[in-house]
């Protein structure tokens, strides 16, 4: 199962989001300003994996020294086989 968050972190959606991939056992995919959780300090405790869509980080900023060094970076391309490989992938808007 993959979560999609394009939240930023302090808002409801985004942490219930967190929180039920955790509890699911289920993977993050960060996009738009979901990406700010890729951030070093922000996803301590979450055990999943994580992936951040690269394009997005560029087009807010975020250097790759900021992003945590276990988030996996992916395109578009990749987006697209991540959503198509999952069985269950839910949209946390």
């Amino acid at each position: 199962m993959v979560v999609i968050i394009k939240s930023a972190p302090d808002t409801t959606e985004a942490k219930r989001a967190v929180k039920l991939a955790r509890d699911m056992a289920g993977s993050l995919l960060l996009i738009q300003n979901g990406v700010y959780f890729a951030r070093n300090d922000v996803l301590e405790g979450f055990c999943g994996k994580a992936y951040v869509l690269i394009e997005d980080c560029q087009l807010r900023g975020l250097q790759d020294n900021e992003l945590k060094k276990d988030i996996v970076k992916i395109d578009y391309d990749a987006l697209v086989d991540l959503i198509t490989e999952n069985d269950k992938v839910i949209g946390a808007f």
